[in-house]
């Protein structure tokens, strides 16, 4: 993995602004968004990140447990409106864009290419210029941004928020016009274990700051219309040698 320098000062920043590590939902991984619910909110467009939210680490293929839910993804957004932004694949570090070539076979959906690492500013202006180069442009506030990750993930959504959106709107608002930005969602489960230590930190911070601002603006945004429970795991048939012997001998 690069060194991260945009990540490294990202902390710095929340001196002045500790909500930016608040994400406005967390889930166990995709499978747990509602899509449609989200795209009849009036979100037309997603940001992914690529390892340990859909793939496993350093991998390309999908994760084959979130095969519906990836589907379901693109077919209410359209594979279009849904832009990869990892912080390996798509970058000056991918030498000649291969990766981000594999990615974008594999998820189906294209990978972003930018020289500054997520959560950088001039990373957050790709994004932007994606988006806004559609046949129909979106906005930071039609968007929704997953990952797995605080300060990349996380901090880049935040980072791309209106200020003054919040203020703006009543508490009988829309999540939507109360966010002012894209709707940060943090993927808490990890398919392969990676930067373990460095994660629980992130969680710890994340902790203090909602702790610190729990009765402040981001803790009163209901986003729980759009969560729904884990698809319950397929039962495993159980079967000695034997029945499966008698089994075959059945069906002669």
């Amino acid at each position: 993995m690069p060194l991260n320098i945009p990540g490294i000062l990202a902390p710095f920043q929340l001196l002045r602004n500790p909500r930016l590590v608040i994400p406005h939902l967390t889930v166990k991984d995709i499978r747990q968004i509602d899509f449609l619910a989200l795209r009849n909110a009036g979100y037309r467009g997603a940001v992914f990140d690529k390892d340990n939210c859909l793939t496993i680490p350093h991998k390309d293929p999908l994760v084959p447990e979130l095969e519906n839910a990836w589907r379901e993804c693109r077919e209410a957004f359209g594979e279009g409106n849904i832009l990869i932004v990892s912080n390996s694949a798509g970058t000056k570090f991918d030498a000649g864009g291969i990766q981000a070539e594999s990615v974008s076979y594999h998820l189906s959906v294209p990978v972003l290419r930018h020289d500054t690492l997520k959560p950088g500013y001039s990373c957050i202006a790709s994004v932007r210029a994606y988006f806004s180069s559609l046949p129909v442009p979106l906005a930071d506030d039609e968007l929704v941004v997953v990952g797995d990750r605080i300060f990349t993930d996380v901090i880049m959504a935040n980072r791309m928020r209106s200020r003054s959106a919040s203020s703006s709107f009543s508490s009988d608002a829309p999540a939507r016009a109360r966010i002012g930005g894209p709707l940060a969602i943090l993927t808490d489960g990890v398919w392969q274990k990676e930067s373990m230590l460095m994660r629980w930190a992130e969680r710890r911070l994340v902790d203090a700051v909602r702790k610190w601002t729990k009765n402040e603006e981001n803790s009163s945004v209901d986003t729980n219309m759009f969560v729904r429970e884990l698809p319950s795991p397929e039962p495993r048939k159980n079967g000695s040698a034997l029945t499966k012997l008698l089994d075959m001998m059945k069906r002669r």
